[in-house]
């Protein structure tokens, strides 16, 4: 539980990293024009260790921060931190899946490419939902009720960016806002997860 709560900053880290360098080495990727998941995309170079530092152990550690929340949310919260909590690790399973199951970028109409699409489906609609309740769960209670605000905020954005986001802005900086709001969430959710100080 002591590291909990840099798993958010870790998960950022990579996936930021990943994404500006690996993007940075190949010819003609736009980080505007072009969506994150092509860097992985099957053929391309070094798509496994994209795969992996972008998506597989971001999303592990969203998925340790996830189960750390079920348990340190106020036990008299209610059913919603149960549900919650675990539509945020549906979540993160989803992040995961985006990296074992990469993009085919020679057929977008390929099976290869609607299970990837199927796996961002799970993220985004597991994280919006789940962390509403969180954010309702939390509310309740005085010392949660900065993090529930974080959260109903960011559930909300993060629906804007992905229903929206495409029909105002280009395409890449539309799914990097969706995936920077979900990192940016880990990453105050993880920051909870802190050891309780003494009375």
């Amino acid at each position: 539980m002591r590291t909990l709560p840099y798993a958010g900053i870790a998960a950022t880290a990579l996936c930021a990293a990943a994404v500006a360098g690996f993007g940075a080495a190949l010819a003609g990727y736009s980080q505007s024009l072009h969506p994150v998941a092509l860097l992985g995309a099957k053929g391309f170079p070094h798509a496994l260790a994209f795969n992996l530092l972008a998506f597989v152990l971001p999303g592990m550690l969203a998925g340790a921060i996830a189960i750390g929340l079920r348990y340190r949310l106020p036990a008299d919260a209610g059913w919603s931190v149960r549900v919650g909590a675990q539509l945020v690790f549906l979540s993160a399973l989803g992040f995961i899946a985006l990296g074992l199951l990469p993009l085919d970028a020679e057929d977008l109409n390929s099976a290869a490419s609607r299970y990837h699409a199927t796996a961002w489906m799970l993220w985004w609609v597991a994280f919006v939902p789940g962390a509403l309740l969180l954010a309702v769960s939390g509310w309740r209670h005085s010392d949660w009720r900065g993090f529930a605000g974080f959260s109903l905020a960011a559930a909300l954005l993060t629906l804007a960016a992905v229903l929206f986001g495409v029909e105002l802005l280009p395409p890449g900086i539309a799914q990097r806002l969706a995936f920077g709001l979900w990192l940016i969430w880990l990453w105050r959710a993880g920051w909870r997860l802190q050891p309780l100080k003494a009375a």
